[in-house]
């Protein structure tokens, strides 16, 4: 299991310590120090089960600079979406925990982090 966790964020730390507690073995990506790669991001999304446009943080000031809330949400956007989220990782919604059994989910809440245990 591989946990993509940002220190800062509350939540993140609520996910890593319920891990803890349950004693899992996972690994810990800070995503901002090692940014996923677009490849990454895809394989992420296809074991979400989730668009780009799912998992981003709109509201970060990058994303206001960016103009993301203007941008389209069709298939043919998604490789645009990939792009600001790898180029700024900050955009990416946090954590989101990737299961040894291929599945993966965005834990901001203690039902969604206990759902992979």
């Amino acid at each position: 299991m591989e946990i993509w966790i940002n220190p800062a964020c509350s939540k993140c730390r609520s996910a890593v310590s319920m891990l803890d507690e349950a004693g899992a073995e996972y690994t810990v990506r800070r995503y901002l120090e090692d940014p996923p790669t677009a490849a990454e991001l895809e394989a992420v999304l296809e074991r979400l089960g989730l668009e780009p446009w799912d998992i981003t943080r709109t509201a970060e000031p990058v994303a206001k600079e960016l103009g993301l809330k203007s941008w389209g949400r069709r298939p043919e956007d998604r490789p645009k979406w990939i792009d600001a989220l790898a180029g700024h990782p900050k955009l990416i919604q946090r954590p989101i925990i990737t299961a040894d059994d291929g599945t993966a989910v965005v834990a901001r809440d203690p039902e969604t982090v206990r759902s992979v245990l």
